[in-house]
C-alpha cells in the first residue's frame, strides 16, 4: 500500500469530513491525497454531452475548492476528474492505492451503505467510510474470527490505534448453532464451551497483538449474540471500527460477508473494511 489514499468526492456535505479524515492520514504517515470525482448517469440520450460537459465543469471547480481547502496544511492533494460508473472507477483507483475513502451521508442512514458496499467488496485496497456527521468516539475496535481477513484487519487496526494514541478492543461474537423449534434446550456445556473457545481466541489474538505493540493498550471481549449487531454496538462508541471483507472463492472479490455488509449499512462510526 505505496499509492496515495483516494477520496471518491460528490460533494463538500457528503465527501467533507472523508477528505478531513483522508488529510490526517495522510499527514500522519506521510502519504498523498487524491480527490477523485466521477460524473455518472450517461445513457446516451439527445444533447447529454452539454449536460455532461456542464456536470464536469461543476465538479471540477468543486473538487479544486475541496482540494485547496484540504491542502492548506500542506499535505500534497492532487484532483481527478472523469465520467463513468463512480463504484467501478473507485475499485479500478483501489489497484494503486494506499486506501480508498468514502463519505456516508449520516450515521446509520444506510443511503450509502450500497455503494460503500460495493466498493468494499471488490477494492483492492482497504476501504473507509467516514460518516457525515463528527464522529466524537474514542478507541479502535476490530473483530475478529480467527480467518486470515480477520487478521489482516487486525494488523490493520493495531497500526491504526499505534497511530492515534488509541486504545485497541478486539470484539468476537458467537452464537450456539441454529436447532428446530422443538429441540429443547442447549446442554450447559456446549454453550460453556463455546464461550470458553471464543474467549480463547480473543484471549490469543489480545497477547499477539500486545507483543507486537508493546506501548498498546489492548482488551478482548468475547460476547454472545449476533456479530454484525455486536459490533455495530461496539463501533458506536469508537473513533474507528475495523472489519475484514471475508470474500472467498470464485466471486470473492465482489462479494461482501454479511457482517461487513451490515456495519457498512449501519455506519455506526468511521467504518474500515480490510481484505
Amino acid at each position: 500500500m505505496t499509492g496515495a489514499i483516494v477520496v471518491g468526492f460528490v460533494d463538500a456535505t457528503v465527501s467533507g469530513h472523508a477528505g478531513d479524515w483522508a488529510v490526517a492520514r495522510a499527514a500522519a504517515t506521510g502519504g498523498a491525497v487524491e480527490l477523485l470525482a466521477i460524473v455518472g448517469g450517461a445513457v446516451g440520450a439527445v444533447g447529454e454531452q452539454q449536460v455532461l460537459d456542464a456536470a464536469l465543469a461543476h465538479a471540477t471547480d468543486a473538487v479544486a475548492a475541496e482540494a485547496a481547502r484540504l491542502g492548506a496544511g500542506g499535505v500534497a492533494v492532487s484532483t481527478r476528474v472523469d465520467h463513468g460508473n463512480p463504484v467501478a472507477a473507485l475499485v479500478e483507483a483501489s489497484a494503486h492505492a494506499a486506501l480508498v475513502v468514502i463519505g456516508g451521508e449520516s450515521r446509520g442512514s444506510g443511503r450509502r451503505g450500497l455503494h460503500g458496499a460495493r466498493i468494499a467488496a471488490a477494492a483492492r485496497s482497504p476501504v473507509v467510510v467516514v460518516p457525515a456527521a463528527d464522529a466524537a468516539g474514542s478507541g479502535v475496535v476490530v473483530g475478529v474470527d480467527g480467518s486470515d481477513v480477520s487478521d489482516a484487519a487486525i494488523t490493520f487496526a493495531a497500526a491504526e490505534a499505534a497511530r492515534l494514541g488509541e486504545p485497541l478492543r478486539v470484539v468476537s461474537a458467537w452464537t450456539p448453532v441454529a436447532v428446530p423449534g422443538d429441540f429443547g434446550l442447549y446442554p450447559d456445556l456446549y454453550l460453556t464451551d463455546l464461550a470458553a473457545i471464543a474467549t480463547a481466541n480473543v484471549d490469543a489474538v489480545v497477547q499477539r497483538v500486545a507483543s507486537a505493540h508493546p506501548d498498546l493498550a489492548v482488551t478482548g471481549d468475547a460476547l454472545e449474540g449476533d456479530p454484525a449487531t455486536a459490533l455495530e454496538e461496539a463501533g458506536a462508541g469508537a473513533a474507528l471500527l475495523v472489519v475484514g471483507s471475508h470474500g472467498r472463492g470464485a466471486f470473492a472479490r465482489f462479494v461482501l460477508g454479511s457482517v461487513s455488509e451490515h456495519v457498512v449499512g449501519a455506519l455506526p462510526t468511521v467504518t474500515a473494511v480490510v481484505r
